[in-house]
């Protein structure tokens, strides 16, 4: 047995637990993505040869998960492939989202896949990397991938320009290489506006948290409510505060490296505040009933019309543009800070990365399979097809929301959940920046305090682990 198959099965191991770890899928990725139970299934035809017998013919071996645009997106691309490629057949597997993982170990190890779309969970990118301040954690999946040689290095590769720096350097970089693309991102930290209520209640879109404050008891006050969300599947809560976590702490490294360090603490000063506001929003400003709601009905029920906000996921705007009647809307950044230069910074993740298996026998071939992905018209033609906001700088989102969220891609920044990794043996409370779906009716908390007091002292079981 080679080095590396004797490495891989050691990485078998440790790679399923962080599968267990993070298979429950509570975030808002997961709603970005359909189809969680469906089998497997395989497009493309063709026979398996790899080209490795003499023949000219070749088959590239791709794996994605499923999703239905994104689906249909690739079954017209790969025949365009094909043409522009005689002789290569592309035999697609396509895999529910929940499966990928597994697939994923089990085709590298049996050196039975040439590219990857990695999408595992919380599909994002290489997110959560372990920071030199963090003691005792486990390696991310996709790190211990590339530490077992498993990724091809793509650094060099000159579509990689295609991209821009940032997605690059956030989204599919480690250790000063690259490997891989990053094909969209969505929005986590902000809200939508309906513009049309505002205007009748003489309000402007409010640009501070004193501001947001004011007008939801303007607009109760008018007998409308201020904002709803999908309380009965409760991520959503927690989802719909991610802006308002960045407003607070525009860095989010700094505050992920702060709690590590002991020198912020959730039950102290900024934080304490953080959570404060966390209780206003999930107490005040929600309307009463959210959890009877899930987050596609929370949606439904915003485009009733009378309700003025909803924080969550820029994926919802192509639900919200399908709903009739039909109002003027747009999304902005949680406005969460009283100082407005820290709200104009829209927070979230980099969704599904294309990577090549370092032992494919098809090297070439899957660098022009990357290579046609990140030409611009074809990902042009990928962005319309699948609402990603895009990670390449030409590229345009031609709806409701692409208009909105176009002049804040030069401040995104990636979400807190991307960044932080608890340490080792903390306890239940210790991710504060849950901490807006913690409190009545959606968990036991009443006040900001026990709560802030519950999160540190669970933090700080783990630190002092």
């Amino acid at each position: 047995m080679t080095s590396k198959r004797s490495l891989w099965m050691t990485l078998l191991v440790v790679f399923a637990l962080v599968v267990a770890a993070c298979g429950g899928g509570d975030d808002g990725a997961t709603e970005t993505t359909a189809g969680g139970d469906s089998p497997a299934t395989t497009s493309g035809g063709g026979d398996t040869d790899t080209g490795g017998s003499g023949g000219d013919d070749v088959t590239l071996r791709v794996l994605i998960h499923q999703n239905p645009a994104f689906t249909e997106y690739m079954e017209a691309f790969n025949a365009d492939f094909e043409a522009a490629n005689p002789g290569v057949t592309v035999d697609m597997s396509i895999v529910a989202p929940g499966d990928m993982a597994t697939s994923i170990q089990t085709r590298l190890s049996a050196n039975d896949v040439d590219v990857i779309d990695y999408c595992v969970a919380p599909c994002a990118g290489f997110s959560n990397a372990i920071q030199p301040y963090m003691t005792g954690v486990d390696k991310p999946a996709w790190q211990q991938l590339i530490e077992a040689n498993l990724i091809m290095d793509l650094t060099d590769e000159p579509f990689i320009q295609n991209f821009d720096e940032a997605t690059v350097r956030d989204a599919v970089s480690f250790d000063g290489k690259v490997y891989g693309i990053n094909m969209g991102r969505n929005a986590l930290g902000g809200m939508f506006v309906n513009q049309t209520l505002l205007a009748d209640v003489g309000l402007d879109i409010p640009a501070t948290w004193n501001e947001l404050v004011a007008a939801c008891e303007t607009l109760e006050g008018e007998g409308f409510a201020c904002m709803t969300q999908g309380g009965g599947d409760t991520w959503p809560i927690f989802v719909g505060s991610f802006g308002l976590l960045g407003a607070e702490f525009p860095d989010q490294e700094a505050l992920s490296e702060g709690l590590w360090t002991g020198e912020i603490k959730w039950n102290e000063g900024e934080a304490l505040a953080l959570i404060e506001k966390f209780r206003v929003y999930a107490t005040e400003m929600l309307e009463p009933g959210v959890t009877g709601l899930g987050h596609d009905e929370a949606t439904a029920r915003y485009a009733a019309g009378d309700v003025a906000f909803l924080p969550t996921g820029s994926w919802q705007g192509a639900n919200l543009d399908g709903f009739e009647p039909e109002f003027d809307w747009t999304y902005i950044p949680f406005p969460g800070s009283d100082d407005s230069a820290d709200n104009q910074y829209l927070f979230g993740k980099y969704d599904l990365s294309f990577l090549i298996a370092e032992d494919t026998p098809q090297p070439d071939v899957a660098k022009a399979y990357l290579a046609a992905l990140s030409d611009a018209d074809n990902y042009q033609a990928f962005v319309d097809a699948t609402g990603f906001i895009p990670t390449q700088p030409a590229a345009t989102l031609d709806s409701t929301i692409g208009e909105a969220v176009s002049p804040l891609l030069d401040n995104y920044r990636n979400a807190f959940e991307q960044i932080w990794v608890a340490p080792t043996g903390a306890g239940q409370w210790a991710n504060a920046w849950q901490g807006a779906a913690w409190f009545a009716p959606f968990n036991e908390f009443e006040d900001a305090q026990s709560l802030a007091d519950a999160a540190q002292a669970d933090l700080e079981a783990g630190l002092s682990g």
